[in-house]
């Protein structure tokens, strides 16, 4: 479906008329201002909601809109490849390599998921000689992966920094001190390919139900296929693409290290166009491995084990994760029928 600036309140899919959810938009040359009323409204958008609309179509952040659209032309060249050339890069870590269509469950019952996954992490493209796809391992490509991972992590630490800010911490509180650049972490760039599908006949459908891993998420994609449950509502409703944007939610561990105040938004990814192929690029702000805190169990736990754990539940079988705790794949936000 082709992106129009006129955002419909709902559209039809699976043979019913679902919800398009409005949000908020940030201004993130406003919040590289430190502007106070643009923070105020950044910290409403994240304990009430967990998700918005970050505004880059200024001069500070046209350029992560350009990386963007080389990334997309990168990732068609990735994607194309034989599965043999693919696979040979295998799945090295949780937070790198490639995982084929099918390697989760899908959104729909007795389905598995519908795309496939190349990622990339922050820490791995910093090493002299990366663990990188032979097929997009040339200087070119490196520099156009470099680029994505440098400005998404300018982005989303302009978010935490204001968030800081925003809710009075102070010094060695603030939540950017627990993503220090310098400390490892699982933070990553991860590339989706959706492959068609018909949700009445496939049964390779979309990306499952979740809350994310991460401290915060930021999603390109410029197709429908995202879908919200804000806090306190029964429906998945749709987020429109907006041009010149991309999409900001809060994961897990910034609810965790929140006090649980901030709202880990659950999502998930069905096909509205049974017929297209669709692109998305992630980025996940992780909090450094040893970060400690409590999740919603009450366990005092780090940020790589919650990382390990959620990543195992996301693998499991449908009987698996419906015999584990809610709070594992929906961070303490509540299971859905």
């Amino acid at each position: 479906m082709a992106i129009s600036t006129d955002i419909p309140k709902t559209v039809e899919w699976s043979g019913k008329q679902v919800p398009v959810y409005d949000m908020a938009t940030i201004d993130f040359s406003l919040l590289l201002s430190q502007d106070p009323a643009e923070i105020e409204r950044l910290v409403k958008c994240c304990e009430t909601e967990g998700f918005f609309y970050i505004d880059l179509n200024g001069i500070d952040g046209r350029r992560m809109l350009e990386d963007q659209q080389e990334t997309l032309k990168m990732m068609d060249r990735f994607f194309s490849s034989p599965i043999e050339v693919k696979n040979e890069y295998g799945l090295i870590a949780p937070h790198l390599g490639y995982e084929p269509v099918g390697s989760r469950n899908g959104v729909l019952p007795d389905t598995r998921d519908g795309y496939e996954m190349v990622k990339v992490s922050r820490d791995e493209i910093q090493r002299d000689s990366p663990h990188i796809p032979r097929n997009i391992k040339n200087s070119t490509d490196l520099k156009i992966l470099e680029n994505a991972i440098a400005g998404s992590n300018i982005v989303t630490k302009t978010i935490l920094s204001a968030l800081s800010t925003g809710v009075g911490l102070k010094g060695a509180d603030r939540f950017e001190n627990a993503h220090r650049n310098h400390r490892p972490s699982t933070s990553t760039l991860a590339m989706m390919h959706y492959i068609p599908c018909d949700p009445v006949t496939e049964k390779n459908i979309g990306h499952q139900k979740h809350t994310d891993i991460s401290s915060l998420t930021l999603l390109f994609s410029e197709q429908w296929g995202l879908q919200i449950r804000p806090p306190g509502s029964k429906e998945f409703g749709f987020v429109a693409p907006k041009p010149g944007t991309a999409v900001v939610n809060v994961g897990d561990s910034l609810r965790f290290a929140s006090g649980h105040t901030m709202q880990s938004c659950i999502h998930r990814v069905v096909p509205l166009n049974p017929d297209e192929h669709r692109y998305s690029i992630a980025y996940f702000l992780r909090a450094e491995d040893d970060t400690m805190f409590m999740d919603s169990e009450g366990r005092y736990i780090t940020a790589g084990q919650w990382h390990d754990e959620k990543f195992m539940a996301f693998l499991a079988s449908a009987e698996e994760q419906a015999k584990a705790p809610s709070s594992l794949l929906f961070g303490g936000m509540g299971s859905i029928k």
